[in-house]
């Protein structure tokens, strides 16, 4: 099954580590991630830029509106994502724990579904 796994935290806290700390959580990202490449579980993922780069996009009425930031004001805010293939929700679970990000914040577990299901 796949699963999108979210990774979020406070820009603010991640904003205070000294240089030499952030590249070292990145190349421990980099080596995570050709980790679950080689074991076969990463599907894709990415890292993102900060909120302060953010656009929101709207349309009602078939007027398209947009709003610098994200949509909503959070605690947390997201960072990035992993897509993984795994055999069921605890392994994904699992995986998402040894995400390095986790622990400055959280990594949410969202299975996937196609959206041919919905028809």
């Amino acid at each position: 099954m796949k699963y999108l796994c979210l990774v979020y935290y406070r820009e603010a806290d991640i904003a205070q580590l000294s240089p030499q700390e952030w590249r070292a959580l990145n190349a421990e990202c980099m080596t995570y991630s050709e980790a679950i490449t080689h074991s076969g579980h990463r599907l894709g993922g990415e890292a993102l830029h900060p909120t302060s780069t953010a656009t929101t996009v709207r349309v009602r009425g078939g007027t398209l509106t947009t709003t610098d930031g994200p949509f909503a004001e959070t605690k947390e805010q997201l960072a990035g994502f992993y897509f993984i293939e795994a055999a069921d929700l605890p392994e994904a679970i699992q995986l998402a724990a040894r995400i390095p990000p986790a622990r400055f914040g959280s990594v949410e577990v969202r299975p996937v579904r196609s959206l041919s299901e919905a028809v």
